[in-house]
């Protein structure tokens, strides 16, 4: 069971356990199609300044809070939403992914709600009641047909579907019967608009997965192959320890994990931010200042370059070359306002220097690294600079 189903579980009163190959990631990254929102009628998704940033399960009590540190949308609510939930949440400015209740169906016309809820990570194997084991995964034609009737009641939002850590490893345990069965999943892609997944490898504790950041890139790239261009892709991030006594992804992780995650075509980011260890505390983000304070710088540069990340994809003449095959480096454009935008992360836990394309780039061309407080050259349409160990590069440079 993964920390979704814990979440769920503690609220419950139930303690539940999460037993979480190695790979290569592909050397493109899918990239996002330009305005992926923009189908929607209702909602923020069709503004071109306005990108997912949003946390998991939590109580709009702490919705100030969560705003303050860049987060712009609530996904799910226990035992709502109720009026009083949605009203907290539209006090604080946040936006709502929620189940399709009575009450929400009462605010078809509030822009509060940005989509519906679907069922959480169905093609994990489901409990059959404390202490009678767990049964086969939810079957992907009944989530088609749950899908069909969200959006027969409204189709103006888009439908969320959250999967499990088998996007991104196909020997997750919890799959049970229908482990490293992938062929299953562009099936359940069928059931939603917008797809997503968790996977937390820092906390892992799978040695196959534990520590190798790269399993976030890879669950993204497959997730977009599966999704296909009509539908939206997120996913959600680790920052707390979730079950794990001795292990907590740091800042810089973290920061990796949302970059690879918008690099290789996330097109919206989930904070998992719950804690079982060393005690259970349900917004373990927000009694962590040094996360707290790194992710809100992190949150407000995406916000910043909300318009860039939801532009047009370029793709022709950009890549990354390492100096070391073991830590290849992942790069996504964007134009915008006569820029040419370079996001670049290293994939491995290692230095390595790269050299990244920079198309169309005028003589003399400098790149400014965004957040970083410096300008290096871009000669002969390249810029070249180090990587320390799954660290991020986020390149602006004008064009000729």
């Amino acid at each position: 069971m993964s920390p979704h189903a814990l979440c769920r579980a503690a609220a419950l009163g139930l303690a539940v356990i999460a037993f979480n190959l190695a790979f290569s990631i592909a050397a493109a990254a899918p990239i996002p199609p330009a305005t992926p929102g923009a189908r929607w009628t209702n909602g923020p998704l069709a503004d071109a300044s306005f990108f997912p940033i949003a946390v998991w399960l939590q109580n709009p009590s702490r919705a100030a809070r969560y705003r303050e540190a860049g987060i712009n949308t609530y996904v799910g609510l226990w035992r709502g939403p109720t009026e009083e939930q949605i009203a907290a949440l539209k006090r604080a400015g946040m936006r709502l992914i929620c189940h399709q209740n009575e009450v929400a169906l009462r605010h078809r016309d509030d822009d509060t709600i940005l989509g519906w809820m679907h069922g959480d990570e169905p093609d994990n194997a489901q409990s059959l009641g404390p202490g009678k084991g767990y049964g086969p995964p939810i079957p992907p034609e009944r989530i088609v047909a749950d899908y069909q009737r969200l959006r027969a009641a409204d189709p103006s939002r888009p439908v969320l579907l959250n999967l499990g850590q088998g996007v991104a490893w196909d020997q997750w345990i919890g799959r049970g019967v229908r482990r490293n069965h992938p062929e299953d999943y562009p099936l359940y892609v069928r059931g939603c608009d917008i797809a997503s997944f968790d996977i937390y490898p820092v906390a892992h504790e799978a040695k196959a997965v534990a520590g190798k950041l790269d399993f976030v890139a890879r669950g993204v790239t497959r997730l977009k192959q599966w999704a296909g261009p009509d539908r939206l892709v997120w996913n959600c991030i680790e920052c707390t320890r979730i079950h794990n006594p001795t292990r907590k992804a740091t800042p810089a992780q973290v920061r990796a994990q949302v970059w690879m995650s918008l690099i290789h075509g996330s097109q919206g980011i989930i904070y998992f931010v719950h804690e079982w260890q060393p005690r259970f505390n349900e917004a373990a983000l927000l009694d962590d200042p040094e996360m707290l304070a790194a992710v809100t710088v992190l949150n407000r540069q995406i916000a910043s370059l909300a318009s860039v990340l939801n532009s047009a994809p370029v793709g022709a003449g950009v890549e990354a070359r390492s100096s070391v095959a073991e830590a290849p480096v992942r790069v996504a454009a964007r134009r915008a306002g006569g820029f040419l935008y370079l996001f670049a992360v290293c994939m491995a836990n290692q230095e390595t220097e790269a050299v990244l394309s920079v198309p169309q780039a005028p003589a003399g061309a400098e790149a400014e690294v965004l957040g970083e407080n410096r300008v290096i050259p871009a000669r002969a349409g390249q810029i070249r600079d180090r990587f320390g160990p799954w660290e991020v590069h986020l390149y602006k440079v004008r064009e000729g």
